[in-house]
């Protein structure tokens, strides 16, 4: 791993750090709260679970929009080496569409509430969100989602167990 001047593990920006760390919280939420919500009837008893699961989701959304700008705008520790360059493209890509799939699964949410009239004061419940096409988008990135999830604890537990080499601290707090 690479290593700061002063001998420190190279750091991601705090901020980075601390939206990284929220976003993956909230996203936790946001999935938890998904399939709970997906289980129950279209009854107005689901509006209040369902706004937060929206309220969730803009938020995400928000955090990831800012995570980029700060992505971009912060100095960032060289790319991990996992000692294959096969593994090296696929961690890249992996990030990549990490930030794709989660800004795609907000998008196709805000979406499907668009679509149901979700927006609307007083709205009601549709008899069905599969009628919506945004809805079928939304689930589908979710199952995707959560296989880049696995796929991404993997890797750290590759770099925490296997190669130990403290990979993890590079997105924690501590000296740059």
């Amino acid at each position: 791993m690479s290593k700061s001047a002063s001998g420190a593990p190279a750091r991601y920006h705090p901020l980075l750090v601390t939206f990284h760390w929220l976003v993956a919280l909230l996203v936790f939420a946001a999935l938890a709260a998904g399939f709970f919500v997906k289980g129950l009837p279209n009854e107005p008893a689901k509006l209040a679970p369902l706004g937060i699961h929206m309220t969730i989701g803009r938020l995400i959304l928000f955090l990831m929009i800012a995570r980029l700008i700060t992505r971009f705008v912060t100095r960032k520790p060289a790319p991990a080496d996992t000692g294959n360059a096969l593994l090296n493209k696929a961690a890249g890509l992996v990030h990549a569409l990490l930030y794709i799939a989660v800004i795609a699964m907000t998008v196709a949410g805000l979406g499907t509430a668009a679509q149901a009239g979700l927006n609307q004061p007083g709205a009601s419940l549709p008899e069905d969100f599969f009628a919506f096409p945004a809805r079928y988008g939304h689930g589908y990135l979710a199952i995707f989602l959560l296989l880049l999830i696995a796929g991404h604890v993997g890797a750290w537990a590759f770099h925490q167990f296997i190669r130990k080499d403290d990979l993890f601290s590079r997105m924690w707090f501590g000296k740059r």
